[in-house]
């Protein structure tokens, strides 16, 4: 099943209350069941020529009025995100999980591989980032960062965190516990299922992650700079202008000091790693001394 569908669900599904969630459930078990039935909808969903998009609008158009917000929304992002053929298998899913939720018998996510817990939790920050002002995400992204360079610098938290034989409740409390005062309840909940949906031992490499993708949310690149000293304003300026024409779009710097680096600096753009620092040009060329050296060896 889509990952990226599964966080997406889990977002929605929490918000409804034990009415909601019956009609929910109720109405994708019918939708799932016409579309299985009914040749020419099934035939519709499943061609492989319709894009995800036109998939999506079509059926928010037919379901308008006909079933609740909450199953239509649902049923309309899975027609987006699945392939053609799988449409119909997905939202097969979206009825068994609603009714899971209805019924209090779903217990928790399965365990993916890092790549697709990540997407996971992306598909959760998706449905949240549709109700989200475009002003908030900004907020949200600059949260995220903070807390996950606050728990990279704890041994500690980060080892609290990752222990997967702690109760998935007492490692949401203490984030909670850490956090609550000093984040949005949005930012919240997104670290909460962070640690209900993504891989334990990547808390703080998909908090990141789901940095870049806030911050992708509303058109902008991060560029995640490492500095020996710190930027000035005409220096911040013009690398974020330079940065802008690489990336192809707005870039925001998120600026860490790290005077190990000693001197220089360090870029990092989507793929794009910029090593200007002065401990990376000595460790280039140790590395090329060693290279050197061991052809020599070898040779001689």
């Amino acid at each position: 099943m889509n990952a990226s569908l599964r966080g997406y669900a889990a977002a929605i599904l929490e918000t409804l209350d034990t009415a909601a969630m019956a009609t929910c459930s109720q109405d994708l078990a019918s939708l799932s069941q016409t579309v299985l039935a009914n040749h020419e909808l099934r035939a519709a969903l499943t061609d492989t020529s319709v894009t995800g998009v036109v998939r999506r609008d079509v059926l928010s158009d037919v379901l308008n009025g006909k079933v609740s917000a909450p199953a239509a929304r649902l049923a309309s992002h899975a027609a987006l995100v699945s392939h053609a053929q799988e449409v119909p298998t997905a939202l097969s899913y979206l009825a068994d999980r609603a009714r899971q939720a209805a019924d209090g018998t779903f217990d928790a996510e399965p365990a993916l591989s890092v790549l697709s817990a990540r997407n996971r939790v992306g598909g959760f920050a998706t449905a949240i980032f549709e109700d989200a002002e475009v002003a908030s995400l900004e907020v949200i992204e600059h949260e995220l960062f903070q807390v996950a360079r606050a728990i990279e610098s704890s041994a500690d938290v980060r080892r609290a965190l990752a222990d997967r034989d702690m109760p998935l409740s007492r490692r949401q409390g203490l984030v909670t516990t850490l956090f609550a005062a000093k984040v949005t309840p949005v930012t919240l909940r997104l670290l909460e299922y962070v640690l209900a949906g993504g891989r334990a031992r990547d808390v703080v490499g998909t908090i990141d992650w789901l940095a870049d993708q806030t911050a992708r949310a509303r058109g902008w690149r991060i560029a995640k700079i490492r500095t020996a000293k710190t930027l000035d304003q005409a220096q911040a300026d013009g690398l974020r202008a330079s940065l802008a024409k690489v990336a192809g779009n707005p870039v925001e710097l998120q600026v860490t000091e790290d005077a190990s680096l000693l001197g220089g600096i360090r870029i990092e753009v989507g793929d794009l790693l910029v090593d200007a620092t002065a401990k990376g040009r000595l460790d280039s060329l140790r590395e090329h001394i060693d290279s050197e050296h061991r052809s020599y060896v070898t040779n001689d």
